[in-house]
C-alpha cells in the first residue's frame, strides 16, 4: 500500500511515494524512470509527468485552465438558464473537474473521442466506479461539449456503458407491514407510512407542505418532482385518517415533515435514520433503503390487479418501459407455474 502527493522539491514538480519500507518495495521504486530519493524531505519522489498523474491517480491535485474554468462557468451558466436542478448542476459541474483535471496537460480543443476512452479505462474502470457513474460521466460532456466551440470531439460518438440489468428490490407486504408499524413515534410511522401508501421518493416526501394534501378529494399533490413534473397521487381514508393524527399531534407549518426546529424541512439523513431504527425494531436483516418501498407499493398494485399504465402514471414515470420492470419482480403469475420437478 502506497500514498502519493505532488510536491515542490528544489523548484520543481515533483511527486512523492509513500510505503512501506521493505527491501523489494524500495528496488522495485528504483526501477522507475526518475526515481530518487530525498535525505531532506525523508521521501522517495519521482518526476511530475503525466503517466506518473494517472498512475498514482492524483487527479484531484491537478489544476485546470483559466480557459477551462471559464468554459465551466459558461456550462454553469447554461444549464441554469435551461432550469436544471441546482442538484444537477452539481453533479455536472463535478464531473468536468474531473475531467478536465484528467487531461490537464491539454487544452478543449485538442480533446477527442479518443480521450474519452482513455478517461474510461485509467480513471473510472481503473477506480472501479460504477457504470452509473459513466453514464453520468458521459451526460456530463455531451452536454459540456455542446456549450464548448470544439470540432475534434464529436458528441454522438460518445458511447455510453451497458447497463446491467438489475431487478428491484421489493418486500412482502408482511415485511412492509413490520417496517411501517415498527416505531411508536408518529412522525416516524406516517412518514414510512407515506413513503409506501403512494411510491413517494425521498425527496418527494420530504418536499411535501401541508397544503400539499387534499382530504376532500382524497390526492395528494406532490409537485415539481423527478423531470420538473406534477402528478397527483390517491389517497385512502386509512391515509387521511393516519395524517389528521399527525397533524393533530406535530402542528407543522411550512414543510408536513419538519425537523427540530419549526418551519425547517426533515433532512434526509434524519428520515434514513428513521428507516434504520424501523428495521432492527421489525427484526429485518435485509438491506433496506427508502427506496425499497416505492418499489415495493408499485410490485404490490401490480400484483393487485392494477394496470400498469396507471402504475406508470401513480409513480411518475416518463416510459412505460422503466414501469415494466416490476413485471419481473410480481410473483403472482409465477405462483401458478408448476415445476416438471413435482410430477416426477
Amino acid at each position: 500500500m502506497y500514498t502519493a502527493k505532488i510536491i515542490t522539491h528544489r523548484g520543481q514538480k515533483r511527486i512523492a511515494v509513500s510505503f512501506e519500507r521493505k527491501s523489494e518495495l524500495i528496488a522495485r521504486f528504483k526501477k522507475l524512470d526518475g526515481a530518487k530519493w530525498s535525505n531532506t524531505l525523508k521521501t522517495w519522489h519521482l518526476p511530475y509527468t503525466e503517466v506518473y498523474i494517472r498512475k498514482f491517480n492524483l487527479i484531484s491535485d491537478r489544476p485546470i485552465s483559466a480557459e477551462g474554468k471559464q468554459q465551466i462557468e459558461r456550462f454553469v451558466n447554461w444549464l441554469r438558464s435551461k432550469r436544471y436542478s441546482e442538484s444537477t448542476v452539481k453533479t455536472y459541474t463535478q464531473a468536468i473537474w474531473v475531467f478536465l483535471r484528467f487531461f490537464c496537460t491539454k487544452t478543449l480543443e485538442e480533446i477527442g473521442n479518443e480521450d474519452v476512452i482513455v478517461f474510461n479505462n485509467e480513471y473510472i474502470l481503473k477506480n472501479r466506479l460504477s457504470a452509473s457513474y459513466q453514464n453520468q460521466m458521459v451526460n456530463a460532456l455531451k452536454l459540456f461539449f455542446q456549450t464548448v466551440q470544439n470540432k475534434k470531439l464529436d458528441i454522438e460518438q460518445i458511447h455510453r456503458p451497458k447497463k446491467p440489468k438489475m431487478l428491484p428490490n421489493v418486500l412482502s407486504k408482511e415485511e412492509v407491514k413490520g417496517i411501517l408499524e415498527a416505531h411508536g413515534n408518529i412522525k416516524h410511522r406516517t412518514m414510512l407510512s407515506l413513503i409506501y401508501a403512494c411510491g413517494l421518493r425521498r425527496s418527494e416526501l420530504l418536499n411535501l407542505k401541508p397544503s400539499d394534501v387534499d382530504s376532500r378529494r382524497g390526492i395528494l399533490l406532490i409537485k415539481q418532482a423527478k423531470g420538473k413534473k406534477d402528478r397527483i397521487a390517491p389517497i385512502s381514508e386509512k391515509t387521511i385518517e393516519m395524517l389528521r393524527a399527525y397533524y393533530k399531534a406535530c402542528k407543522p407549518e411550512k414543510w408536513l415533515f419538519e425537523g427540530q426546529q419549526k418551519g425547517e424541512r426533515y433532512s434526509e439523513k434524519s428520515l434514513e435514520n428513521v428507516l434504520k431504527q424501523a428495521l432492527k425494531k421489525a427484526k429485518v436483516p435485509k438491506p433496506v433503503s427508502l427506496h425499497w418501498l416505492r418499489h415495493s407499493y408499485a410490485t404490490h398494485l401490480l400484483e393487485a390487479g392494477t394496470d400498469l399504465r396507471y402504475i406508470q402514471e401513480l409513480l411518475g414515470h416518463n416510459s412505460s418501459r422503466t414501469t415494466e420492470i416490476y413485471t419481473h419482480v410480481s410473483t403472482k403469475s409465477l405462483q401458478n407455474i408448476k415445476s416438471p420437478f413435482d410430477d416426477l
